[in-house]
């Protein structure tokens, strides 16, 4: 088994700092637009997300701020501007500040 070099290994950011990209299941979660991030997941993949009008089906797929999502839910399509990256599931009053709709 070989080794993977030291600076191909991804590496957290140290408690505190902001990464600059998140998984785009994770950040449907954190924003909290979805419910869970199995359900996250399952949208990404069942109805597919456009992230700046190009079609994903990936849940691991990196958005990072400034990037365009658009998709389905239920009755409504969302398109949404990535403002943050977040840290947590907040309160409703934090998750605002990660996005803005259009």
């Amino acid at each position: 088994m070989t080794k993977k070099p030291a600076d191909k290994i991804a590496k957290s950011p140290p408690d505190g700092e902001p990464t600059s990209s998140q998984r785009l299941d994770v950040w449907l979660w954190h924003a909290p637009i979805i419910k869970t991030r199995s359900l996250a997941g399952r949208i990404c993949v069942q109805n597919g997300v456009r992230i700046n009008g190009h079609r994903t089906e990936k849940p691991a797929r990196r958005i990072a701020p400034g990037d365009i999502l658009t998709f389905a839910l239920g009755h409504k399509v969302w398109a949404l501007e990535v403002l943050k990256i977040g840290t947590r599931r907040g309160p409703a009053a934090e998750a605002r500040t990660l996005y803005r709709e259009l």
